[in-house]
């Protein structure tokens, strides 16, 4: 329902986020401060990107404005353009269709400073640019170990073995064509780094929502459930309480899952990804999808279950993936990633151009079920509203929210607060430092807030 139950003023104008203006020096300078503890409300590293913005905004606005007068002589709708007088291109151009080059600027991108090598590196999902859950296959986020590969199909194997004869009967191995005979299933699931937001534990890092929470992407995931591959092989469940996934790259990715979540049916052993075989990059044949619980379970190239008694302990989850608590303590084997939701639009780096009616729209997620409510704040958490939700609203599936908003073009606190089927609420950065203190990198799931400035131009910033 609109504000006051009446129609909305005039739409407000917002200004797209830059893209790729991250200075590598600022990022390690932030994270050699996060080292220390420090945070500020507000990081100076990104002061020469805010100035350029300022330029851009009000020349954007002036530009509006004149739009707005000669909006009763709007030449583009009084002299047809050549695509309304001419032929297009001929059907079947490109054999894969491919977006516009108007929308070249919307990629996933890599944050410098982040890791040494290209090869062993995170790119990030434009947010900012999508809409509904979905992410296209194209956008969706990056974290490799060993770079990536594009493997033949038809030379991959996957192979289910035991730690012992009495777990697992029959040790088997599947070409990809005999898992495709098998009966499959298609599902919407997050995929979520445990390090998406871990730059903002120490202070505020990076400037855009798609380097703050960009690790993160929707799609959906066709395959055979893991739990059927072990019933074929001849499983005891009773014994076999853990599985190892083992991928097929250079790294030697591998990760222990409890046989509680293989038994559930909803770890897949998956070579689809929205309509399509999974890409390259995503895991190409085939990849686990382990509904939420962070993005390294989810192994690319899988080509080994193995069944056990007990965890592993490997080097990806006794060194890496822990977290580090306040003591120096290390907590390990924390993978399921809680309720967490950010706002998208309006979101930092970009900018409002005129006062109005503005529509704030977000995402929302939690790897224990579904999202239950947000509420949103215009004023920094002092008050709050709730949003809708936009259906459908799955389990551990990004949802989709939003709230009407009139800008008066006074500054506003944006942030948002998402609720899961379990009760659990998303808390505050002040909260969640409390007891995870500010060295940490995995498992940020505070609230995200955006500072609307008089100007327009939108920041990102944490309340003391």
């Amino acid at each position: 329902m609109l504000v006051n139950d009446a129609l909305p003023p005039s739409p407000g104008r917002l200004r797209k986020a830059p893209e790729n203006f991250i200075d590598a020096t600022g990022v390690r300078r932030v994270f050699a401060e996060a080292r220390q503890g420090r945070r500020d409300f507000l990081r100076g590293a990104l002061a020469g990107a805010a100035s350029g913005l300022a330029l851009a905004a009000g020349t954007a606005r002036a530009q509006g404005r004149e739009t707005m007068a000669a909006a009763d002589g709007e030449p583009q709708i009084l002299n047809l353009p050549p695509h309304s007088t001419g032929l297009g291109k001929p059907v079947a151009s490109d054999g894969y269709g491919r977006p516009s080059q108007y929308e070249a600027n919307v990629q996933r991108r890599p944050s410098p400073g982040l890791t040494q090598t290209a090869q062993a590196s995170v790119s990030f999902a434009p947010l900012q640019s999508l809409f509904g859950i979905v992410t296209p296959s194209g956008l969706h986020f990056e974290r490799h170990h060993q770079g990536w590969w594009d493997i033949d199909p038809t030379q991959h194997r996957l192979m289910l073995n035991g730690s012992t004869e009495q777990l697992l009967k029959r040790p088997m191995v599947f070409t990809l064509d005999e898992l495709m005979r098998l009966p499959s299933v298609s599902r919407f699931h997050f995929i979520e780094c445990g390090a998406n937001t871990g730059m903002e534990w120490g202070n505020v890092a990076v400037p855009t929502v798609q380097y703050t929470h960009g690790m993160l992407s929707c799609s959906e995931f066709t395959g055979v459930p893991l739990r059927t591959l072990l019933e074929l092989a001849g499983v005891d469940f009773k014994r076999a309480r853990y599985v190892l996934g083992e991928g097929a790259d250079g790294s030697g990715m591998t990760r222990t899952l409890p046989m509680a979540l293989v038994e559930s049916g909803e770890v897949l052993v998956a070579y689809g990804q929205n309509g399509e075989m999974l890409r390259p990059e995503n895991g190409y044949p085939l990849r686990l999808v382990v509904p939420g619980v962070q993005g390294v379970s989810w192994v690319k190239y899988l080509r080994r279950i193995e069944v056990g008694d007990q965890p592993w302990a490997t080097k990806d989850e006794a060194v890496h993936y822990i977290d580090l608590l306040p003591d120096g303590t290390h907590r390990q084997y924390s993978s399921t990633q809680e309720c967490k939701s950010v706002v998208t639009t309006p979101s930092g780096g970009q900018a409002l151009l005129q006062k109005g009616f503005h529509a704030i729209s977000g995402l929302a997620w939690s790897g224990r079920g579904a999202v239950r409510k947000v509420d949103v704040s215009v004023d920094g958490g002092a008050n709050w509203r709730p949003a809708r939700l936009q259906a459908p609203v799955m389990s551990k599936c990004l949802t989709r929210f939003s709230l009407d908003w009139v800008w008066d073009g006074k500054p506003a606190l944006i942030c948002s607060r998402a609720t899961d089927s379990t009760g659990h609420v998303q808390p505050a950065m002040r909260a969640l430092r409390a007891v995870r203190g500010t060295r940490s990198i995995y498992h940020n799931n505070a609230i995200q807030t955006w500072w609307v400035q008089e100007n327009g131009e939108v920041r990102n910033v944490q309340l003391a």
